[in-house]
């Protein structure tokens, strides 16, 4: 299996593959010919929703040049066909959207089990790339988590990676939720004894044959500090 767990495929507001930090040459080796995608939902029943941006994505890939054999959805209207799905397809994608709701649905699907085995590509975008780690660590990002106890920021994900990505931090670094800064107050603090990666859009974390690297800018966040580790146009190993 090759994985892309990127924070976002698109530059925001373009409808165009990030070319940043050679994504789009690496897929161009890695993505098989005739490709065969499915892309899992981040919401099981928001229909719309799932086959709007499905349809941008799959846009996005083909107007760079990957044209698509197949492209199908699998949300609840198709759960039960998961296992057939997964395997007729030698590209996954993993939408964007809420971690917990969207762990929730490859949990109640068995994602992690149908995922083993797999030797195609997975390409996991925000949230989808969150939950591709072992275990998750899911930022709160709606308003009354933070101070919910019932809400839980650490899920049993798919176990493709050990990394916890923390996408679109270009975007969020100076959020206010719940009238705490989302990383000074909030990650800071769920990173001791942990280590988060957050990433800004055309980030990405590569995975071949055992060996992750982080390409472009990051920073690591380890026991409540927080250091840049690259910028963009450079790789780090991370395993």
């Amino acid at each position: 299996m090759i994985c892309f767990l990127t924070s976002q495929v698109n530059p925001e507001g373009t409808g165009a593959l990030n070319p940043a930090n050679g994504f789009i040459d690496e897929l161009r080796q890695r993505l098989p010919d005739p490709i065969r995608a499915l892309d899992i939902c981040s919401s099981p029943d928001a229909w719309e929703i799932t086959d709007f941006y499905a349809g941008l994505t799959r846009g996005y890939f083909e107007d760079a040049g990957f044209p698509m054999e197949r492209y199908l959805t699998l949300d609840s209207r198709n759960e039960d066909r998961a296992k057939s799905l997964i395997q007729s397809s030698n590209l996954v994608i993993l939408d964007g959207g809420h971690v917990p709701t969207q762990n929730r649905f490859f949990q109640q699907i068995d994602l992690r089990q149908l995922l083993m085995g797999y030797t195609g590509v997975v390409i996991g975008i925000s949230a989808g790339s969150m939950n591709a780690a072992d275990l998750v660590y899911a930022q709160p990002e709606e308003v009354g988590e933070t101070v919910d106890p019932a809400y839980q920021r650490f899920l049993t994900g798919l176990g493709l990676t050990k990394v916890n990505l923390l996408p679109h931090y270009d975007r969020v670094k100076d959020d206010i939720l719940d009238g705490l800064r989302l990383f000074e107050d909030i990650t800071y603090l769920d990173s001791r004894g942990r280590t988060f990666y957050a990433i800004p859009d055309g980030s990405y974390l590569f995975i071949k044959d055992g060996q992750e690297e982080l390409r472009g800018e990051a920073y690591r966040i380890r026991d409540g500090r927080m250091e840049q580790i690259s910028r963009d146009g450079q790789t780090v190993l991370i395993s």
